[in-house]
C-alpha cells in the first residue's frame, strides 16, 4: 500500500460548501496518527486554506498557489517555490489594462508574509472573491497596481467571465510563450466566472509534486494523488496512483487510475479508510504467519 497521499482541496477533499465533513476529519487524523503521510495541494494560499482545514493537524509539506510555493506547517515557513519576475509581472498587468481588467497580485514580501495587492474593486467577480475572505490581512488596495521590487510574485489572478478572459489569455501566450505558466479554470463558487492565472513556468502542481516527493523522501510512483479539476492534471501525469472523485472534470477522469465517490460523498476519506483497513489486514496476516 502506498503511504503517501496528496489531495486537492476545493471540489475534492472539501464538500461543495467548502467545508470538511466530520467523517473526513476523523479519517485523516487517524491516518496521520498511524504514520501515513498525507498533505494537500491547492490553488489557495496558506491563510485561506488554513481557515478551512486547520482542525486537521497537518505535519507534512503543503503545496500552495497551484505549486508556486511549498509551506512547512510545523515551522510555519515557506521552504520552496517559483516566483515570477518583476518585469514580467508588470508587463502582464499592463496587458490586462488593455482589456480593462485588473488582477489580484498574490505575492510574498521580504519577511515571507503573504500579500494580495489590487486596485479598487468594481467588478462583480472580484467583489465576490474579496467578500468571501473577510478581515483577511493579506489584502492591500493600491490606486494603481504595480509590482514592487520588494515582493516575489506567486500568481497573477484575473477573475471574470470566459469571454472577458480569453482575449487576455491569448495575448499573454503570444507575448511570453512558455516563459509564463497560464491556467484558466472555472471557479467552484462564483457563478459563471473563471480564474485566469499567470505564474512562473514551473509554478504548477506537477512541479510542486516533484518538490513534495523530495521533501517527504519518496518516489513519484509511491504517491497517490486525488483531484477534480484541470489544475490537478500535472499531479495525475506524475504520480503513481491517480484517484479522481466522481465529480471530476472529464479530462481528469480519463487520466485516473480509478474513480471514487464525489467530494460530497467523502470520496477521498473513504478511499483512505479502505486503504487503512487493507493495511491493518496485511499486518494481521503477517503477524499470524
Amino acid at each position: 500500500m502506498n503511504k503517501y497521499f496528496l489531495t486537492d482541496l476545493d471540489g475534492t477533499l472539501l464538500r461543495s460548501d467548502a467545508a470538511l465533513s466530520d467523517y473526513t476529519i476523523r479519517i485523516i487524523c487517524d491516518a496521520l496518527n498511524k504514520g501515513i503521510v498525507i498533505s494537500y495541494a491547492t490553488a489557495r494560499s496558506y491563510i485561506s486554506s488554513h481557515k478551512i482545514v486547520s482542525i486537521i493537524p497537518w505535519k507534512h509539506p503543503i503545496i500552495l498557489y497551484n505549486g508556486a510555493a511549498i509551506y512547512d506547517p510545523l515551522t510555519k515557513t515557506f521552504i520552496g517555490g517559483r516566483w515570477l519576475d518583476m518585469e514580467t509581472t508588470n508587463q502582464v498587468i499592463e496587458l490586462g489594462r488593455k482589456h480593462r481588467l485588473s488582477p489580484f497580485l498574490f505575492a510574498l514580501d521580504q519577511e515571507d508574509n503573504e500579500r494580495v495587492l489590487h486596485e479598487p474593486l468594481t467588478r462583480d467577480g472580484d467583489l465576490q472573491f474579496f467578500k468571501s475572505r473577510p478581515n483577511d490581512p493579506r489584502f492591500n488596495e493600491l490606486a494603481c497596481l504595480e509590482c514592487p521590487a520588494t515582493i516575489r510574485t506567486l500568481i497573477i489572478t484575473y477573475i471574470g467571465r470566459l469571454e472577458e478572459l480569453e482575449p487576455l489569455r491569448g495575448d499573454v501566450i503570444q507575448q511570453f510563450g512558455e516563459h509564463v505558466h497560464v491556467h484558466l479554470m472555472k471557479d467552484n463558487y462564483i457563478e459563471d466566472h473563471y480564474f485566469l492565472e499567470f505564474s512562473h513556468q514551473q509554478a504548477n502542481k506537477k512541479e510542486g509534486l516533484k518538490q513534495w516527493a523530495a521533501l517527504t523522501g519518496c518516489e513519484l510512483h509511491e504517491i497517490t494523488v486525488f483531484g477534480d479539476n484541470l489544475n490537478d492534471m500535472g499531479m495525475f501525469e506524475a504520480a503513481g496512483t491517480k484517484v479522481a472523485v466522481a465529480n471530476a472534470h472529464t479530462h481528469l477522469l480519463e487520466l485516473s487510475s480509478l474513480v471514487v465517490e464525489s467530494n460530497d460523498g467523502d470520496g477521498v476519506a473513504r478511499y483512505i479508510a479502505r486503504a487503512l483497513d487493507s493495511l491493518s489486514v496485511s499486518r494481521t496476516d503477517g503477524f499470524d504467519q
